[in-house]
């Protein structure tokens, strides 16, 4: 059979390897072939080597072996690109636009058949070959990066590249690869470039334009790490018109919003009226403020013009007060604050008979109790936090910049050690009456009178163990009875809300007013009180009230309970928005001042009758 008749295989240049088969031979049982068809890898070498023209001419010789080189290669994680055997590439390089291919080398550049590698779909993309088509190894490429600084700026964007492989080329020009976008138009198409490979046994291929890292040498191996290129995200700030907003614009200010907005003109109007309201209620409250200052400077005056007449008639024998009316109401109206020290003395007196060396006997046993550890410590906790909330408006007891700091500490704890005897310990609340008591006198003196306005039988049972409970509750049975007659509507809201005495009676009772009322209030209710004794207490309590009356129609009885302890978060409110000073008295948000309790007070004159507290009291404390 002749040759050009039987072959089967049809070699020709540039177009690979065509299979030619006739549709009996398929069945045949191959007794009558006399040409098996082989396609291994050695049967293509066979035929590469009879037909030498069919790869071109070369005469480079390669130095290292290919057997070496392939390897080599295989010890890197390849990729595998499959190709037909005619000639043509993969449909995934069809896609892509034509590259110009390399001129044919010359017979110089041929390499040995011996060195054409075993595979050549073995192809890795984790090195890349140097300037000499030399593979270059993983290490030297880490060096050249290290060495060379990275350019991290994105130029444009890059795919990889793709692998061309022409069998019917010579060895070194089988492979060829191109990077570059795809593009659309006849401007991209240039930035497309073709990098022709040289050596096919180096099986490396060179990276796309960006960074990118090389493929680790195992799966096990960790990836190396790339640069990272930080991520600039838009920051923009957030603009805010000063105006009022589109929903500001139709919003109604005037009219709920769970009822039928009004119209524009109607709107506007309420608008206008509700500002010139609130205009005239700043101006009245100012008004207010000036008429207040006025009334209480000319009465500072009255009392400074009145200090002949108090050196002259009172302090001589103070007692002439309670035969003469008129120094009484003189005394109503505040005690100069001269002659405070002496006057609250001499009205407190000194029922206990105690010495003048009194406060300093306790005091040495506090200190030494102090210095030895056997001082409670809780109690001293207890009152260094009291001393903390001590007329906080005024400053003079603070723990580092009070100048009477360490003399009210002294004082209170010369007070406990004075009270162990009995088995009393410490009140919340005292600090307050010593606080008031050194502003006017020394502390030895203060300690004198503070003792004996404590044990005043009202202050005592408020002062003192569980076993005086029954007194209190005696003397808030007479608060009771006194606020019915009073005020018969608080007295019903507070029954229909079970709000007792003992809820808020304590709270001002224990500090004498002075955490809930003004320190000019106060000290003119301390001159009244230390002259009057314990009545003057509850009808100080009830004009309080008073003043408080408007707001004491509260339908839920938490609202009442804050109300009393000076919370109500709408006066809080209203009070921050003026700008008033908070750490002064609670009831400075209600706008309670010494004047306007003092109107309530006077207009008890006819109503209040010392008779009726006595029979209150028998009936109450019989053993009193």
């Amino acid at each position: 059979m002749a040759d050009n008749e039987h072959e089967i295989v049809e070699r020709q240049v540039g177009k690979g390897f065509e299979a030619r088969f006739d549709l009996d031979d398929a069945f045949s049982d191959g007794e009558d072939a006399d040409y098996n068809l082989e396609f291994s890898s050695a049967a293509i070498r066979k035929h590469l080597a009879e037909n030498p023209s069919w790869a071109g001419n070369h005469d480079r010789e390669l130095e290292d072996d290919g057997e070496t080189e392939y390897n080599s290669a295989r010890d890197h994680d390849t990729s595998i690109s499959t190709f037909c055997l005619d000639g043509s590439s993969n449909s995934y390089s069809e896609t892509r636009s034509p590259s110009s291919s390399p001129p044919p080398l010359n017979a110089e550049e041929q390499p040995d058949e011996q060195q054409v590698p075993q595979d050549f779909s073995d192809i890795t993309l984790s090195e890349e070959p140097n300037a000499n088509g030399h593979s270059t190894s993983h290490e030297d490429t880490q060096e050249e990066d290290a060495s060379a600084p990275r350019d991290t700026s994105p130029s444009r964007d890059t795919s990889y590249p793709v692998v061309h492989i022409d069998v019917s080329r010579s060895p070194p020009s089988r492979v060829m690869m191109s990077t570059g976008a795809e593009s659309n138009g006849e401007d991209h198409q240039e930035d497309e470039t073709v990098y022709p490979v040289s050596n096919v046994s180096s099986s490396y291929l060179p990276p796309p334009s960006h960074d990118i890292p090389p493929l680790p040498p195992s799966p096990s191996s960790p990836l190396p790490k790339s640069p990272t290129t930080p991520i600039v995200t838009s920051q923009r700030r957030q603009t805010y018109s000063a105006g009022p907003s589109a929903f500001q614009k139709v919003m109604s200010k005037t009219r709920p919003h769970f009822l039928p907005p009004k119209n524009r003109q109607e709107d506007q109007k309420h608008m206008a009226d509700w500002q010139a309201m609130m205009k005239q209620s700043r101006a009245a409250e100012e008004k207010r403020r000036k008429a207040l200052q006025e009334r209480r400077s000319a009465r500072e005056l009255k009392i400074e013009q009145s200090m002949y007449k108090w050196e002259k008639e009172i302090l001589s024998d103070w007692r002439v007060i309670y035969k003469n009316p008129n120094l009484r109401r003189l005394w109503w109206n505040g005690i100069p604050t001269k002659l405070r020290a002496s006057m609250w003395q001499q009205a407190v007196g000194n029922a206990l008979a105690l010495s003048k060396d009194n406060y300093r006997n306790c005091f040495s046993r506090a200190t030494r109790a102090l210095s030895t550890g056997s001082f409670p410590a809780e109690t001293l906790q207890t009152l260094e936090q009291d001393i903390l909330s001590t007329l906080p408006s005024l400053h003079i007891f603070h723990p580092e910049t009070g100048p009477l700091y360490q003399d009210i500490k002294d004082m209170l704890c010369a007070w406990v050690v004075s009270r162990a005897d009995e088995g009393l310990g410490y009140v919340h609340g005292t600090a307050k009456i010593a606080g008031m008591i050194l502003l006017n006198m020394k502390p030895q003196q203060g300690f004198i009178v503070m003792r004996n306005l404590l044990e005043r039988h009202c202050m005592r049972s408020l002062y003192g163990s569980v076993a005086a409970k029954d007194d209190v509750e005696a003397y808030y049975r007479i608060f009771d009875t006194l606020l019915a007659d009073c005020m018969p509507k608080i007295y019903f809201n507070f029954k229909q809300h079970q709000i007792s005495p003992g809820a808020y009676l304590p709270d001002w009772l224990i500090p004498l007013f002075l955490d809930h009322l003004p320190f000019e209030a106060c000290a003119r209710l301390w001159d009244v009180l230390l002259l009057e004794g314990d009545s003057f207490l509850f009808r100080a309590a009830l004009a309080v009230l008073a003043v408080l009356e408007p707001r004491l129609f509260f339908p839920d009885r938490q609202e009442l309970l804050d109300l009393l302890r000076g919370e109500n978060k709408a006066a809080l409110e209203v009070a921050k928005r003026e700008g008033r000073l908070l750490d002064g008295a609670k009831y400075d948000i209600y706008g309670v001042d010494e004047e306007t309790l003092w109107e309530r007070i006077d207009s008890m004159e006819d109503w209040w009758k010392e008779s009726t507290w006595r029979r209150l009291t028998q009936r109450e404390l019989p053993d009193l």
